[in-house]
């Protein structure tokens, strides 16, 4: 119950009581708490004080908003450990059947925007080189957790617009081009906020905070094969790290 003669601020408790009750299951994913007027009665407290629990709570993911409906317990996140993490884990040529991802579109970039792209890939300057953005969903249960953006280079797999419409699978993709299979990735993270097109894909307002993972993908001869950036949704996954001396 709430103390109200401890040092510690009346929404702070509110705030650990909800939270035990998440914790313990007794608000449960996407189920209503009680109201604002509820939790006052409940605790014998004032509605700035409710208001201000529920504010830090919503704020850091815990529970959301649905406009006239009331507030919600957000769903556990999703859980990506950093220990298994495989920089594969959202590429198009290690995926097994790529044209059966959530694809949103594909489609050959303009000349004017592979500058970036023939750095990556370590083509030389003096020559031109075409490449293919692939942009695709990342669903946990029924939940759009990350938005993803593959780019290949066409001159490396000219026929890769058609084979993701046709749902080829990727050992067709792949077939008489085994130097070319994947093996090893180079992953940086970094914390990012969602412009407007991320907003529009991830189902979130703009401003809000994601975890960017950027993969470049080589083959057994150091060539780079592909190149992604996703990025995920921080209010519905976390990063776990495990280590030993």
């Amino acid at each position: 119950m709430i103390n109200k003669y401890s040092n510690v601020p009346l929404y702070s408790q509110l705030k650990s009581l909800i939270l035990e009750k998440i914790e313990g299951g007794e608000y449960s994913g996407d189920s209503q708490i009680p109201s604002e007027q509820e939790l006052c009665e409940m605790y014998n407290i004032s509605r700035p004080t409710v208001r201000q629990a529920i504010a830090e709570l919503t704020n850091n993911g815990y529970l959301y908003k649905e406009k006239g409906k009331g507030t919600f317990v957000s769903k556990l996140k999703t859980r990506i450990d950093i220990k298994n993490y495989s920089g594969f884990t959202d590429s198009i040529l290690d995926c097994q059947v790529p044209g059966e991802k959530k694809i949103i579109s594909v489609s050959q970039l303009e000349s004017e925007y592979t500058k970036r792209l023939e750095e990556i890939f370590n083509f030389p300057y003096n020559q031109k080189y075409s490449f293919v953005e692939v942009t695709y969903l990342s669903n946990y249960d029924s939940d759009t957790i990350a938005l993803n953006v593959s780019y290949l280079p066409l001159n490396l797999f000219p026929t890769i617009i058609d084979d993701i419409k046709q749902k080829k699978p990727s050992y067709d993709i792949l077939k008489g081009k085994y130097p070319l299979i994947p093996v090893r990735t180079k992953s940086v993270l970094e914390i990012v906020y969602t412009d407007q097109r991320d907003a529009q894909y991830l189902q979130i307002q703009t401003g809000q905070a994601l975890i960017k993972i950027d993969n470049i993908l080589y083959s057994k001869s150091g060539q780079v094969v592909e190149y992604i950036v996703s990025k995920y949704r921080a209010d519905k996954c976390k990063l776990t790290f495990e280590n030993s001396k």
